[in-house]
């Protein structure tokens, strides 16, 4: 247990910041469950403590993302250590995100899963075009990291990825998948929601025939429309308020 906190209560039972963040992020899994993002042990949603700045909250190995609860949840410290929960931690997982968390302040939360059609397009090795107005939120906003090493288990390339990230909301890993970051938990499970989406829809239409991408101007002036923040926390909280409906047993 981490010194700094070994004399604290379980944070798992504060109040509010912390436990709507935890709230969201066991939603953000099952949503993500919902729409067919589980995959074996692969996939993971972290959300930095609101207190505890350099700890993040992340699922733990081997826990369905259909089965998450907010009692399920590890909060993991800059070390890697478990503060709070029941083990183990995904390697991948804070390789990954503990590198974007310390070298995006702004960043609270971060997804990254293996969905179906964010794997295939990354084996494009190309980054999306402004096809439809719900895949310009990603317009110049996105970016590709084209150096696949296998799994991720060293913080090095973890940083790679959080350098080829840079101050955007998106990337496409090559031969990996995607992953998104924001500023809110809603945000970032909302617009990873979007990507594998927009994903999909560019295959499709590259399969039926030559698409005809929206213009710079135009596209750009989209991103601004429908690219924020709010409007992809709105966008979760629509999806949030029916699952909460069914599957309550989540605040658990």
């Amino acid at each position: 247990m981490s010194t700094a906190l070994a004399d604290q209560p379980s944070l798992a039972r504060r109040d509010t910041p912390v436990r709507k963040s935890q709230q969201r992020l066991a939603g953000a899994f099952r949503l993500f469950a919902r729409y067919g993002f589980a995959q074996g042990l692969a996939g993971h949603i972290t959300a930095r403590d609101p207190e505890w700045t350099d700890h993040f909250w992340v699922n733990p190995l081997g826990r369905h993302f259909g089965r998450m609860r907010v009692s399920d949840l590890l909060l993991v410290n800059r070390h890697g250590e478990i503060v709070v929960g029941d083990g183990p931690v995904n390697q991948a997982a804070f390789a990954i995100h503990a590198a974007i968390h310390e070298a995006r302040p702004d960043v609270v939360a971060a997804a990254h899963t293996h969905s179906l059609y964010g794997k295939a397009w990354s084996t494009l090795g190309r980054k999306l075009d402004p096809l439809t107005q719900d895949s310009c939120a990603f317009y110049q906003d996105h970016a590709l990291f084209d150096d696949f090493r296998g799994v991720v288990l060293d913080t090095t390339e973890g940083a790679r990825i959080a350098d080829a990230l840079g101050s955007r909301k998106a990337v496409i890993l090559k031969n990996h998948g995607i992953l998104t970051a924001g500023p809110t938990v809603e945000a970032a499970a909302w617009w990873y929601i979007a990507l594998d989406n927009a994903c999909h829809a560019q295959l499709l239409a590259e399969a039926a025939g030559t698409p005809q991408p929206i213009p710079h101007d135009m596209a750009d002036l989209t991103h601004q429309q429908v690219g924020r923040a709010n409007g992809a926390r709105h966008a979760f909280d629509s999806l949030y308020e029916g699952l909460i409906e069914s599957e309550r047993e989540l605040l658990d």
